[in-house]
C-alpha cells in the first residue's frame, strides 16, 4: 500500500440531515453525479465528476457516528501521526471534537482551530 502524502488534501465531505435532499441540489446546482454508498440502514452518496467516474467528495447523513458533525464541507488532511497532531492541536488552542474513528488502514478526527474553523485530520 502507497503511503499518504504528509499535508495532502484527502478529501471533501459534507454531513447533513437530509442527504438525499442537498445531493439532488448540487446534482441540479453543479451538474454533479451521485452513487448511493450503504450505510446498512440508509445510504450516504458518493459524489463524481460529471462525465466521469471520478469520485471528488461525499455528502453524508448525519447519523450515528456522524450525527453531531456540523453542517458544512469538511477537508480531510493527511497528517504524519494523528495522535501528536491532535495533541499539539490543543496546544495551540485548537479542539479536538470527538474521538478518533477508524478509516480503512488509518483513523480520522475532527478539530476546530482557534478562529472557529473545522477540519478532519487524517493518517
Amino acid at each position: 500500500m502507497t503511503k499518504k502524502k504528509t499535508g495532502k488534501i484527502l478529501w471533501h465531505d459534507l454531513t447533513v440531515l437530509d442527504a438525499v435532499q442537498v445531493s439532488e441540489f448540487y446534482h441540479q446546482v453543479t451538474g454533479w453525479e451521485k452513487e448511493g454508498l450503504s450505510m446498512g440502514e440508509y445510504e450516504d452518496f458518493l459524489i463524481k465528476s460529471p462525465g466521469d467516474a471520478e469520485v471528488v467528495a461525499g455528502i453524508c447523513h448525519a447519523k450515528g457516528v456522524n450525527q453531531d458533525l456540523p453542517a458544512q464541507w469538511l477537508m480531510y488532511i493527511v497528517v504524519e501521526n494523528l495522535d501528536e497532531s491532535l495533541d499539539t492541536c490543543k496546544k495551540l488552542g485548537g479542539k479536538v471534537l470527538g474521538n478518533k474513528r477508524k478509516m480503512g488502514e488509518g483513523y480520522y478526527c475532527l478539530i476546530q482551530d482557534p478562529a472557529g474553523a473545522y477540519v478532519m485530520l487524517t493518517e
